[in-house]
Parts: structure tokens; sequence; C-alpha cells
């Protein structure tokens, strides 16, 4: 049980009825889940509005509640307060109810359109290796001292953020390792959190649907970097052109980190196959098992926080060479006729143009390098022309086919990918619905040393069409198809 009062310390508060020495046993912003003695936050969503259930909050036991308005006839049996941002709210008494956790660790949170699971889960199975305990929190997975639990957000609410980070404080955890999604930020998931450390990563085309432009996406990510205090470190790619302009209100140490731009910290790629590369970071060689210019910028981001905080250089270069890659990352699978399936997340058109590229540096041009692609339903369609248009000018062949149409019309989707295409590419092109049958067609077609390349849904093992979830795993259909091709 904890004191209302000590709870609200921070929250931005504008009214108060009743007394805040009530004894709060847990915290809600989901009528559904209050309990006796609980703290209940009204949120207003972008679906549901929590003030529109305050009543049933009551009914279940709720003794304090925390709204943006005020209801007319208030309950005199429970204690009100009233602040401006409940969300802000939310993520701050939440920080206070688990013993502010992230004060007793050093959570480091990654930010950006591409690249964030991929350096997160490296560092935490760097440290791991370097015999630190460490905690995850990734789109995939969150993980530490032998838990693993699928991820359904990629910054969790902040009542599950702070209920794990207390855990990993409790089972012994030194450093943590977090996904920051412009929608957690945006949403305040994030506030109440110290940070040690902040990496950016880059910033492309992407939740255009949920910003209203680029320029409000970028500056939601900004507000991470200026949050951060005095004592942590922040890491930015200088090869982006948003990468100063994201720090340049920080109270953080600054570093930098490019391959193409001068920096702190330097990354070069000697050699590059579809078995991994050969890099030198600082003027260090090291074989890496992950491919591509992206994931060079990547592993530099990773020996660069490992240096932050103070781990021997040499050692973590070591380390990086045993990594292997993320799940659905560039993740590369051999046919019994030597073709190469590469299955990968890309779902932006930066990450896509970035995968692809990658592929083509490898291969000799002798082979065909076939695409198979789509896009999401209800979300950034203006993103849709885009991908179509890099697919088909970097492929050999493309077959669009639906990604998680959600509510959306499949065919629709392609079409608006189609768009995209240029008359000269159109004839590399064509459009299979069923995500199965499109996999199975760009099978049938390889040939020795052809590369698939399987894009958009990477670690994901499921589609959601009209609302409901069925399972579907790209690696495990592609297997399945070749298996049954070969016997």
């Amino acid at each position: 049980m904890k004191v209302l009062k000590d709870l609200l310390f921070g929250v931005n508060i504008e009214s108060v009825m009743g007394t805040t020495s009530t004894k709060v046993s847990s915290i809600a912003y989901d009528s559904r889940k209050v309990t006796a003695d609980s703290l209940f936050v009204a949120i207003k969503g972008g679906v549901t509005d929590g003030h529109a259930y305050l009543n049933q909050a009551i009914q279940q036991g709720a003794t304090a509640i925390l709204v943006e308005q005020m209801p007319d006839a208030p309950n005199d049996k429970v204690t009100w307060i009233c602040t401006q941002n409940s969300r802000e709210a939310l993520a701050i008494v939440a920080s206070h109810f688990y013993g502010n956790p992230s004060k007793d660790l050093k959570l480091i949170g990654v930010t950006g359109t591409n690249g964030k699971t991929t350096i997160t889960t490296l560092l935490y199975d760097l440290f791991k290796k370097s015999g630190y305990p460490s905690g995850l929190i990734s789109t995939v997975v969150i993980k530490y001292d032998g838990l693993t639990q699928p991820a359904t957000h990629t910054t969790p609410d902040p009542l599950v953020i702070n209920a794990h980070l207390k855990a990993m404080v409790e089972r012994g955890v030194s450093y943590c390792f977090m996904e920051v999604s412009s929608h957690g930020i945006d949403q305040e998931r994030t506030q109440g959190l110290v940070f040690a450390g902040g990496v950016f990563t880059n910033l492309t085309h992407d939740h255009l649907d949920y910003h209203p432009s680029f320029a409000a996406y970028r500056d939601v990510k900004k507000r991470f970097f200026d949050a951060l205090p005095k004592t942590a470190f922040v890491l930015t790619n200088a090869d982006d052109k948003n990468g100063a302009y994201m720090v340049q209100n920080t109270k953080a140490k600054k570093y930098t980190y490019a391959q193409r731009n001068y920096a702190d910290y330097r990354v070069q790629i000697l050699e590059s196959q579809f078995s991994g590369m050969l890099l030198k970071i600082n003027q260090q060689e090291v074989w890496s098992r992950l491919v591509g210019g992206f994931n060079a910028s990547n592993i530099l981001a990773v020996f660069a926080v490992a240096e932050c905080l103070d781990l021997d250089a040499l050692a973590t270069l070591s380390y990086l060479s045993e990594l292997k890659n993320v799940r659905g990352r560039f993740e590369t699978y051999s046919t019994p006729n030597q073709a190469t399936i590469v299955v990968d997340y890309a779902h932006t058109p930066d990450a896509l143009e970035n995968v692809l590229e990658t592929i083509n540096q490898i291969r000799t041009n002798n082979e065909q390098l076939i695409t198979v692609v789509g896009c999401g339903g209800d979300r950034d369609k203006d993103k849709r022309p885009l991908m179509g248009k890099i697919a088909a000018q970097k492929s050999t062949k493309v077959i669009f086919t639906s990604d998680n149409p959600r509510s959306e019309d499949p065919l629709q989707i392609i079409t608006e990918m189609e768009a995209g295409v240029s008359p000269e590419d159109y004839k590399k092109t064509m459009s299979i619905a069923d995500r199965e049958a499109a996999i199975k067609a760009a099978c049938v077609a390889l040939e020795p040393q052809d590369v698939l390349l399987i894009a958009g849904k990477g670690h994901e093992t499921y589609q959601e069409i009209q609302g409901k979830r069925t399972h579907f795993d790209d690696l495990e259909v592609v297997q399945r198809i070749l298996k049954k091709m070969n016997t």
C-alpha cells in the first residue's frame, strides 16, 4: 500500500477534493481492472474516454480518481485530483508506486525509425556476455533473469514498464535496454523514468497515420532527448540529417557515430557477404555475423554505448563478433539448390531500400533478386507507392501481396503500392493477395544462387485480416513450402 500524496509528488495538480492521505493498493487506467483501494486514472484515448467510466471505477472500489475534467457532481466518498495531463500523471504515479526503479539500474533508451530492435537486443546480448545481469524491453520481447515475455507494444504503458523495472531491480539487473517509440513519447509513457543514456538511430518516413506531419514526428522524438538529465549520455547518428537537431537542446553529454561523416565513433565495411561482414571500428577490425550498411551502423552504436558505459573496448569487439542476428532482421536461410532467402521486418521505404541495396551489393547480378512485399492496412498510406517504387526499381521481380491488411481491402492496398511503380519497371511486377501463395510463387521461380527477400513482417507470427488474427510466420511458411517442393 502506498500513500496517495507520495504518489502525486511531481504531478502538475490543478485541484484536489478530499484527503491525499488515503492508502492506494493499485493503479489502473482501465476501469475493468480497478480493485479495492485503487487509484483510477481517467485518460482521454483515441477510441474511449476514461472519464466515461468514473462511476464504474468507484463501484469496483476506487478510493482516489485522477482526472483532467471534474464531474458535475463528484462523489464525496473518494478523493479527486484534477490535472491538465492525465497521461503524464499516470507515468509519474506509476514510477512512484513501484519505488522509482529506473533510478536503481542504468536504463538506456533507443529511439529512431529503424534499428531500435536490433540495437537494444544486441546490447542486451552483449552485456549478458560481458557478465552483467541485463534487461530488454523491445518491440519483440521483454527479457530478464530467465523471464521471456512477448511484447504487445514497442514501448509498453507506464504501469507495465515500472512493474518490470522493479522486478529487474529485485533480481539484480544492472542494465536495461529499452526501445522508445514516438507513440510512447507522445503518450507520455516514459515520463518519470530516469535514463542513463539515449540513442538516436535515424528518422525516415513512418507513422504519418498517427503524427500530423514529418516535422511533428521528428519533434516528438526530440522530446526524449530534451528530457535527458545532465548525468546521462546521448549518442546520435551523424549520418542522419536529423542527428544534430535531435540533441541540440539536450543537457546530456553528447557523442556521435557514423559511417560517412566525421564522428566520435566511426565504422567502415571492409568485406561483405551473406554470412557476415568484416568491419573496422575506430581502427580495430571485427567480424560480424550481421549484414548490411544499416547493421554496420547498428553495431557501431552498440560498441559506442558499451564504451560510454565503461566496458572494455577490446572485450566488447570480441563479444560483438559472437552476436547473432535479431529474429526477423535480415534473417537468412539457404535452400537445397543454394538460393538464399532473406526474411526482414523492413516495412518503411528507407528500411526496404537499405535491405535491397545490401543484397544487391553482395550478389553478382547474374542471379535474380525476387522480392515479396506488402503494406499494412489502417496505417500510413503515403508510404505505399514509395515502397512499390523502391521494390520494383531494386529487384529483378516483385510480388506485391498482403501484409496485415487489418480492416482494409488487400487488393486496394496493393493497387496503391503499384501506383508508385514506373512504367519501365511495371513488367517486373505481379500481384498475389494471399501471402502464402505469393511466397510459394516466389519459391517456384527461384533458380540456383538466386535471392528471395520476404519483407514487411519479420519477427511477427500472425496476420491480421478484418479484425481476426491467425498464425502466420514468414520463415515457417517458406521452409514448409521448400520442404514440400523437395520431397
